[in-house]
């Protein structure tokens, strides 16, 4: 579709869904998330390699430091996308709209055997709205979750950041340009089921170092060999999150296979709408001076 002012510049936009791309990634959101990203790493696998005579063996006092970091690297994040594309206030208030809906759909399952319909969510956003926006908005959704259930605790600066990861990772997804149909479904199904079973065995990272001496075959103990640990924690997963993991896998890849469709042409169709990155091209014989924005006299 297209506007024309008369003797102004003509705005196009595309005609289909094909033509709807992720809003692409600049140096400055590369280097953004590259920080983001390196930060989180950390924090979720310091315990890892850190000294039994260390004293700080689990995640429960680093929360709120990470929490703190968190907030203004996610506003880094969104600078950065900006200054890249030259988004504006549409495109924040698009993130916005679909945080507030992701909030709104965690609590419908409850957590009950990883039922989950947020994921299912958050993975269509970000194959729309591409890797930088899409860490942004699952690490905002998860916050506004955590706030509006109540489940704020040293978690909560974790869950955002793993959900983060799988909302960026679906923007990173190849085709996102020309990969649509049942194709691009089976896509991000696929991609769906492993990353809710990835959610669940990162996030047991942070609970599991509060095991310490619970039961030897699957507790953490600080200080031993990493493949020791890695081997514990493999036990660990099995025995605890995989009941969960596993429904989270099967919800979200039921639901991207159903509702896959119609959720991503309604977002892209959102997208163009919003006039992300339209090209702005100039009729043949128009002027393009100041006048050419000018309505036409009487």
């Amino acid at each position: 579709m297209s506007g024309t002012a008369p003797g102004g510049p003509r705005r196009t936009e595309p005609e289909c869904d094909g033509g709807t791309k992720a809003i692409r990634l600049g140096p400055r959101s590369v280097a953004a998330l590259a920080l983001v990203s390196a930060i989180g790493v950390v924090a979720f696998g310091w315990p890892l390699f850190a000294p039994g005579d260390s004293g700080i063996t689990t995640h429960a006092a680093d929360a709120p430091w990470l929490f703190a970091a968190l907030l203004p690297l996610l506003l880094a994040v969104v600078v950065a996308t900006i200054a890249d594309t030259g988004l504006d206030a549409k495109a924040v208030a698009m993130l916005g709209v679909l945080a507030a809906a992701g909030a709104a759909l965690r609590p419908l399952g409850a957590g009950t055997a990883g039922i989950e319909p947020m994921f299912f969510l958050m993975v269509l956003s970000g194959r729309v709205l591409g890797p930088g926006f899409g860490f942004v908005l699952g690490a905002v959704s998860m916050f506004a979750s955590a706030l509006l259930t109540g489940g704020v605790g040293p978690w909560m600066p974790f869950q955002m950041l793993a959900m983060g990861w799988v909302t960026m990772g679906a923007g990173l997804l190849p085709g996102a340009a020309r990969l649509r149909g049942r194709a691009e479904s089976l896509l991000l199904a696929g991609y769906g089921a492993v990353a809710s079973v990835a959610y669940g065995t990162v996030m047991n990272l942070q609970g599991w170092t509060l095991m310490q001496g619970m039961a030897s075959g699957i507790s953490y103990v600080p200080g031993d060999p990493l493949g020791e640990n890695l081997a514990r924690f493999v036990a660990y997963c099995l025995a605890t999150s995989l009941g969960w993991d596993l429904p989270r896998a099967l919800v979200t890849t039921a639901l991207t296979l159903t509702l896959g469709g119609p959720v991503l042409r309604a977002l892209r169709r959102a997208t163009r709408r919003a006039a992300f990155e339209a090209p702005v091209a100039f009729e043949d014989g128009q002027p393009s001076g100041p006048g050419a924005l000018s309505a036409p006299g009487p």
